[in-house]
């Protein structure tokens, strides 16, 4: 069985993620030990916060340098989610901020024309389009919807990297793929049975 590391950066909700991990029987563990990570068949970067603070605990915390040998050397495959997707990115307008790097793409604050119809941050349950297969989608329909909570949204430069797209006041990617790089804006941890499929689905990759 794989092992899979849930990165401790000091943010975001890590426990929700291991307790389904937990339920689907895989073998887990929230580290921030350098030794866990190049170990690791799987990563996952879970968040909930600032971009500019996020970075700024990974890089205290020394962990870039494994996070990259362990993603664009050794291409084990890793999921982001919400600001873990985030942080994927090229450079965020939340604290105008260099991120990881691993996709061309900037993270913008979502701007809306109706502040009174659609709020921001985005908060609750949203449809997903499909925009390719993936092993990450198997068995998960098209338009299913799953729950978000955000105030910034991911662009990236190559529109071939689009997993998923979401309207709410306009289209926006709500998950990627590239090679094996996986990221979502939504949370499977709060999205019931289709998150507990998706989680499934990266645990099988």
């Amino acid at each position: 069985m794989s092992k899979i590391v849930l990165i401790d950066y000091g943010m975001g909700n890590l426990n929700s993620v291991k307790r389904k991990l937990d339920r689907l029987k895989t073998d887990s563990l929230i580290s921030r030990d350098e030794k866990e990570i190049l170990s690791a068949d799987k990563l996952i970067i879970v968040g909930v916060g600032h971009f500019a603070k996020a970075m700024k605990n990974i890089e205290d915390l020394n962990l870039i340098d494994a996070l990259n040998e362990v993603v664009l050397i050794k291409k084990k495959p890793i999921l982001g989610i919400c600001l873990g997707m985030q942080l994927m990115a090229t450079q965020s307008e939340e604290g105008d901020c260099s991120g990881l790097n691993w996709i061309e793409a900037e993270v913008k604050r979502m701007e809306v024309n109706d502040p009174i119809k659609f709020k921001v941050p985005h908060t609750g349950w949203n449809e997903i389009k499909q925009k390719k297969q993936s092993s990450l989608m198997k068995d998960i329909p098209n338009n299913a919807e799953f729950y978000f909570v955000h105030a910034y949204y991911f662009e990236p430069k190559n529109t071939d990297y689009v997993l998923n797209e979401t309207d709410y006041a306009f289209n926006f990617t709500s998950a990627v793929e590239k090679e094996n790089i996986f990221g979502v804006q939504y949370h499977p941890e709060k999205s019931h049975d289709v998150g507990e499929i998706l989680l499934n689905n990266f645990i099988r990759i």
